[in-house]
């Protein structure tokens, strides 16, 4: 920003300086852990709605599942709302749950415990999760989904 002062000598403001690395920006951590309770919330609700407002689809949307190849928001949408029919309860756990922000994107990296029921039957599955987010009007709204199965042994360890 620049402009001139009485004497035409130019006028600069310097802008602040954002860490975007180093910054936890924990106020925004805190805002997209209550995204993810709310999300997950809105699962074992079985309100597919809600779970879909928690996306930002469009033409950036993209999201990876089991090896397989990209897919985007029509197909995303598919699945949220057929998980959500499908089930009939769920149960889940977080693990190594890291929020990364940089500035108004943010990377959630995590061990995924899911056991949802569906037919009567509990289902168990173990995953790693990534899922990148952006901040539209005040909100946090996911942009990517990476889910990937996590390799565990007879005795609950990672298989390296």
């Amino acid at each position: 920003m620049a402009g001139c002062s009485d004497d035409d000598a130019p006028i600069v403001a310097e802008a602040e300086t954002i860490d975007l690395i180093n910054n936890t920006f924990p106020e925004y951590q805190a805002e997209i852990q209550e995204t993810l309770d709310d999300l997950f919330q809105s699962i074992q609700d079985k309100d597919a709605d809600k779970l879909i407002s928690f996306h930002v689809y469009g033409p950036k949307f993209t999201e990876f599942i089991n090896g397989e190849l990209r897919v985007g928001s029509a197909e995303n949408e598919a699945a949220e709302r057929g998980l959500v029919d499908a089930i009939s309860g769920f149960e889940y756990d977080l693990n190594d749950l890291k929020i990364d922000v940089y500035g108004e994107v943010a990377k959630v990296t995590f061990h995924a415990d899911f056991r949802p029921v569906i037919g009567g039957e509990t289902y168990q599955n173990n995953a790693q999760i990534t899922l990148l987010f952006v901040r539209i009007d005040g909100l946090w709204k996911i942009t990517h989904e990476h889910n990937s199965p996590l390799n565990i042994g007879a005795e609950g360890k990672t298989v390296l």
